[in-house]
């Protein structure tokens, strides 16, 4: 983020519902909408040229859904500090696990409250991941059940410490900073310091795709 503004591109095929959000975002001070896109391909092309602190993606898209420029742009080393964000109007949208798995940083249904979408947005931009809403966990959760799931240990998860391996099992769970300090007696800095070390080793870019990792290795079931 810059200037303390956190800058969104809006990607949305309906130019009703775009335009509800961006009357959402323009009347909040910290927020601001860096452009829009009306379908897949060109949030991409405005990602990449933009470079916004945050995509508001829609999952259903004309042209490229919303899974494959969510990986697109997760998978750009030039995106790195872009955050995406999906919104969908399913609870248990097929397209949505894949998302998960691209990279998306949070979760949203279409019907919540307006507040719920500023919340997200604040959240997801500054580095932290929409875990908390039931959505994301029962996606996770469904996501796991399916039956080509297979249980595999990721690339990097050898080089975890015991500890570390206790911190990713409580953030698999849904647990926040504080909740895992005092889990394993520990401050708040030094879980801090575990999950960013954690980030590293597994070369995961945030607590969503840890949660994936987590569950993926057979450290947690649902």
């Amino acid at each position: 983020m810059r200037n303390d503004v956190i800058r969104v591109l809006l990607a949305e095929d309906q130019p009703i519902v775009r335009a509800g959000f961006r009357a959402l975002l323009d009347a909040e001070p910290d927020l601001e909408v860096a452009g829009e896109a009306a379908d897949g391909r060109e949030a991409v092309m405005l990602a990449r040229e933009l470079r916004p602190d945050l995509v508001l993606m829609d999952i259903r898209m004309p042209e490229l859904d919303g899974l494959e420029a969510t990986g697109q742009i997760t998978s750009d080393r030039t995106l790195n500090d872009t955050r995406v964000l999906v919104l969908t109007t399913f609870e248990l949208d097929e397209y949505v696990f894949g998302a998960l798995r691209a990279g998306a940083s949070g979760f949203l249904l279409k019907g919540g409250e307006p507040g719920e979408l500023l919340s997200a947005i604040r959240l997801v931009a500054a580095g932290e991941s929409l875990l908390a809403p039931s959505v994301t966990r029962r996606l996770i959760e469904a996501y796991i059940a399916q039956p080509e799931h297979r249980t595999v240990a990721p690339d990097g998860l050898d080089e975890l410490s015991p500890r570390e391996l206790e911190v990713l099992t409580h953030i698999a769970r849904g647990s926040n900073n504080r909740e895992i300090a005092e889990a394993l007696y520990l401050s708040p800095l030094t879980v801090k310091t575990h999950v960013s070390r954690i980030l590293m080793k597994l070369r995961a870019r945030d607590r969503v795709q840890l949660v994936v990792i987590a569950y993926q290795a057979g450290l947690v079931s649902p």
